[in-house]
């Protein structure tokens, strides 16, 4: 079958998804949340990548969501539902930034207060508090712990920082504290030691600090996204490695790798996952601590937690047709509705939990809640997604022309306001495309649009 064709084989339910053909994937749904647009301008190098996350032993359901991108192995922005006890944990579909997120967190000071002074005020306090880019170091209170401490951090999540670092932020509406890791587990040597030294930073490419505005509120927002470092990056590698020389007769091409219901190792890199997860929570804590702190120097009011989530796991769920799953979502956010069993007890069990999902930072971004999610394995997208590679934006897009843009609409990009080219605005899909493919499908609902009066990015 051609590759060029494959969106015109594609099922439309009439209710926003498009579904493939079951003898394209070995019998495998996939189901694709796109407006119509969003298809037509979907590159077809993610066709082959669709066929990849079907492929894994014991996939039950692959989801493609609407900010869906060529990426490392599978798609950036799809979920992929496996059989638990027989089908394979895969690699790719974590990828490199294990556990990455987002935090939203907001205040009652009126929109206004954010003058031009005051929002190069605001991005200098942060700046002179958190370290950005690549390979920066994190915050001095965490910057020297020795290994032995760094490993009670990793494997205690924010449980043990706030309980031995003092708890600076109300943690109570986050998504969860700490993801266990079993007590078997040895923390490698060698590329995961990047990270030790970089809790509190935020690293580059599209990881990112934002002062917004809610149009429901006229009030100020932030949000974060950040998650790893070098760590989880190293955490990574390193299994790739294993996975494939394990199985060097059925995996050929490293991003593919995935282990086995049988693998000794499996179990190892799962916890490796919840400990890759529980350094970028308390990065995420970290970070939006010392944001607090130049909010309040800046603005004179505290900001208060409105969610705080990972993505780029596996996780343990529930859903209504499969049972029990393990639930890999690369690039892609979790969103349980009311009523899911996993939001008992929780602030979110009569609500849905809300989601986080930004644009880019010349675009609005959005907090939903999740309505009928079940049929996208309670998965939506976890940002716009990109629509142009960072090659072909530094090729084709002009500096000044970007930077003139940001000025016009007001939107102050570190202390220099020079935009950082692959992640500027024109890189990206319209978020409110991306959203309408959300709503139309009944995945969930907006309960804020954020537009951007600040952005903090590593270079």
């Amino acid at each position: 079958m051609s590759q060029a064709s494959w969106k015109e084989r594609l099922r439309h339910d009439g209710a926003g998804c498009y579904e493939m053909d079951p003898s394209e994937t070995g019998g495998v749904p996939v189901r694709i949340f796109l407006t119509p647009q969003l298809l037509e301008e979907l590159e077809i190098s993610v066709y082959p990548q669709i066929l990849t996350a079907t492929r894994f032993p014991g996939v039950r359901l692959v989801v493609i969501t609407p900010d869906v991108h060529y990426g490392y192995g599978v798609p950036v922005g799809c979920a992929i539902v496996t059989d638990p006890e027989n089908g394979a944990v895969a690699l790719g579909p974590v990828g490199f930034d294990i556990g990455c997120g987002m935090v939203s967190l907001r205040s009652a000071v009126p929109a206004e207060a954010a003058t031009e002074p005051q929002r190069i005020a605001f991005n200098r306090e942060v700046m002179q508090r958190v370290s950005m880019g690549a390979g920066e170091r994190g915050v001095g209170r965490l910057r020297d712990v020795g290994r032995r401490e760094f490993e009670r951090l990793v494997r205690g999540g924010a449980d043990y920082y706030t309980a031995h670092y003092g708890r600076r932020i109300d943690r109570s509406r986050a998504e969860r504290d700490c993801l266990p890791v079993a007590d078997s587990w040895q923390l490698p040597s060698g590329r995961p030691d990047r990270g030790m030294a970089q809790l509190g930073s935020l690293g580059g490419g599209n990881h990112f600090i934002e002062l917004q505005r809610s149009e429901q509120t006229q009030t100020l927002f932030v949000q974060i996204h950040t998650g790893s470092r070098g760590f989880g990056h190293g955490l990574a590698e390193h299994y790739f490695h294993v996975a494939k020389a394990e199985q060097p007769q059925l995996i050929a091409h490293l991003d593919e790798a995935w282990f086995a219901p049988e693998s000794p190792r499996r179990e190892e890199y799962l916890a490796a996952v919840a400990a890759g997860g529980n350094y970028a929570i308390i990065n995420r804590l970290v970070i939006a601590e010392e944001v607090s702190a130049a909010f309040r120097a800046v603005f004179g009011a505290e900001l208060e937690l409105v969610y705080e989530i990972s993505h780029n796991l596996v996780q343990r769920e529930w859903h209504p047709d499969y049972g029990e799953v393990n639930v890999h979502r690369k690039g892609a956010t979790r969103a349980f509705p009311a009523g899911h069993p996993a939001l008992r007890g929780t602030p979110w069990e009569r609500t849905g939990h809300p989601v986080l999902i930004p644009g880019s930072n010349r675009d609005w971004s959005y907090i939903l809640r999740p309505t009928g999610s079940a049929r996208s394995a309670y998965t939506v997208n976890h940002g716009s997604g990109r629509r142009m590679s960072r090659a072909a934006a530094r090729k084709t897009l002009l500096q000044r022309e970007v930077d003139s843009d940001y000025r016009r609409a007001g939107i102050v990009v570190n202390l220099d306001r020079r935009v950082p080219i692959d992640e500027s605005g024109a890189a990206y899909k319209s978020s409110g495309e991306v959203i309408e493919a959300i709503t139309q499908a009944g995945l969930a609902e907006v309960e804020h649009r954020l537009w951007p009066l600040a952005s903090l990015k590593g270079v």
